[in-house]
């Protein structure tokens, strides 16, 4: 698409005519480039003008294009030791000690004299958000709170930021990401974007009251829902919490009240979102410009709740009958269940969510992902809508190839997992190894350790050329340890087939709206989820009983002499495993 919509940087950042910018020349990179053509098909549709009391836009934004990036790298002979095998900090050091282009210091000078609120500083490299390799959430961004009194320290915080997310393009986790591609790193090119947060400040806290991802078509419909009705993460705060896999509300949009699938109340609470993500606006934290949360705070909801941020959000458990309430006018704990949003309808959220559905499918042709951030108008001024921002759109890859599973398939002595509910589609005959977490051996505890056991053989099995079926607990890819297995893309990048399982008195909803998962559907990897209280189980006698070719404390690598054989139905959502 042309660049409609997209202007040079005037050294006005906020120009309502001008919402995406651009400093420097060469490509805007994926995710830019996706924000400024989704720009031009919200500014053509007349779909979301019937939502009066809703501002909806793309956040004001200025791309520093990938030739900056290029003279960056080569005026301060970066590449020897971004291409080296160092650790992350090390090249993080060196990227911070070298200095940016000169030709574009005036333009961020200017940026940051006429901003005084938090910016995001977010990557968009070459590659980001291609249709089949999305590196979603693979590359850096840094967040910088841009409240200091001095123009200095807001200038340096941001070159501090904008260097930070040029180093991620050479961390460990982006080289073995792209190793799994058909790039290469050193053809990688970073375009970083410096976009406004929308949020509202709260004392030392700045955030919005909302954050969301919506997908268009859902893996994993529950109840009457159909895979393309969709599915939508919502949670309170910054959206790191959705898209690092935490706990968040999983809702249908063609059944918005209808809840995920509680036991009571009691489940609601330990299940639910209780902590958030937050801009620091407060005193500096100590000197870290290493550290992609250095200006972020992780705070419980009871904060959100004396900010007065939960009116929207939230449910109250009447401490007299134990029940739900919607709202926050009662004294009682405070459960995020959206129902202000979702059962009362007062803001159309949903219908909002799912015009912009709509209007970014027909414009990619293609199944797609969004995210956003929203805050709403507290009442003070009649006149001010809410705002719901638009943050990043990408493509989707659903596979429609044809494979058949007869109800006659599952629940056979050669099944080694078999699951109704699958992620991807298609068939696999060739793979013949296992690595698997030992279920005698599993406790939530030891998952940080058990994703480094993981990681140490994924190692080898990619050196080696060599697929594997992984399984284990919880949810993959989740940054909350306790939900589950906290690896990145890059530790399991050689497992062709994920199983999730669970145990006795582990309960965890799959997470559609975590980057790790989007990068999975979009490689083709399929995905198996085994509830231990379901109607298939896996067979740990067969696999303890296959000679193991390497053992460690808690996990088991187990080579077969015949390949399984792996069918996922896409259409049904269901799955199964032979055994050889």
């Amino acid at each position: 698409m042309p660049e409609k919509n997209v202007s040079q940087f005037n050294r006005k950042f906020f120009d309502p005519e001008k919402r995406i910018t651009f400093i420097g020349t060469g490509s805007l990179g994926g995710k830019a480039q996706s924000l400024a053509d989704i720009n031009n098909s919200l500014n053509e549709s007349d779909d979301l003008n019937s939502f009066s009391n809703i501002q909806v836009n793309i956040p004001t934004l200025a791309v520093i294009r990938t030739d900056v990036f290029d003279a960056f790298m080569k005026n301060n002979n970066l590449y020897e030791i971004a291409l080296s095998e160092r650790p992350d900090d090390r090249i993080s050091h060196a990227f911070q000690k070298a200095e940016l282009p000169f030709a574009i210091l005036g333009d961020l000078r200017a940026l940051v004299n006429e901003v005084h609120s938090p910016l995001a500083v977010r990557s968009s490299s070459r590659l980001e958000d291609a249709m089949f390799e999305p590196f979603a959430g693979i590359y850096g961004t840094k967040m910088t709170p841009n409240n200091q009194h001095d123009a200095d320290t807001r200038f340096k915080k941001l070159v501090e930021a904008i260097k930070f997310v040029y180093a991620s393009t050479f961390f460990k986790a982006a080289k073995n990401y792209i190793k799994a591609t058909k790039h290469k790193i050193e053809d990688e090119k970073m375009a970083v974007i410096i976009q406004e947060v929308v949020g509202q400040r709260h004392d030392d806290r700045y955030y919005p009251q909302l954050s969301g991802v919506a997908r268009s078509y859902n893996f994993y419909p529950m109840s009457r829902a159909n895979p393309e009705d969709g599915v939508v993460n919502l949670a309170l705060g910054l959206g790191k919490t959705i898209v690092d896999g935490g706990l968040c509300w999983t809702y249908s949009p063609a059944y918005p009240t209808i809840n995920p699938p509680f036991a009571n109340v009691g489940d609601m609470l330990k299940q639910t979102q209780t902590n958030f993500w937050a801009v620091n606006m407060g005193k500096a934290p100590a000197y870290d410009p290493i550290n992609e949360t250095e200006y972020m705070n992780n705070e419980n909801i009871i904060i959100a709740d004396k900010d007065g941020a939960l009116p929207f959000l939230a449910s109250t458990v009447d401490k007299y009958s134990g029940r739900l309430a919607i709202g926050t006018g009662a004294d009682g704990a405070r459960i995020l269940t959206f129902a202000p949003l979702l059962q009362l309808d007062d803001i159309p959220l949903n219908d909002c969510i799912k015009s912009l559905l709509n209007i970014c499918e027909k414009a990619f042709e293609n199944p797609v992902e969004i995210e956003f951030a929203m805050t709403f108008n507290d009442g003070k001024d009649a006149d001010q809508k809410h705002r719901f921002g638009l943050l990043q759109v990408r493509h989707m890859v659903v596979s429609n190839d044809e494979i058949e599973i007869s109800p006659d398939e599952f629940d056979k002595d050669s099944n080694l997992a078999a699951s109704l509910k699958t992620l991807g589609n298609g068939l696999n005959e060739s793979i013949q190894e296992i690595v698997y977490v030992r279920p005698e051996k599993f406790e939530a505890k030891y998952t940080q350790k058990i994703a480094y056991e993981i990681e140490s053989i994924n190692k080898k099995m990619v050196r080696e050329n060599r697929d594997y079926v992984l399984i284990g607990f919880g949810r993959w890819g989740s940054s909350d340890p306790w939900l589950g297995i906290p690896v990145d893309w890059s530790q399991v990048s050689a497992a062709k087939t994920i199983v999730e399982a669970t145990l006795e008195n582990m309960n965890v909803e799959l997470s559609q709206g975590s980057h790790f998962f989007h990068n999975l559907t979009s490689f083709g990897v399929t995905y198996f989820s085994v509830q231990f209280n379901g109607p298939h189980n896996i067979d740990w006698d067969w696999l303890n009983n296959q000679p193991a070719e390497e053992e460690t404390d808690f996990v088991r690598h187990v080579k077969l002499d015949s390949p399984l054989q792996i069918k996922v139905d896409g259409r049904s959502g269901s799955g199964i495993i032979n055994k050889p």
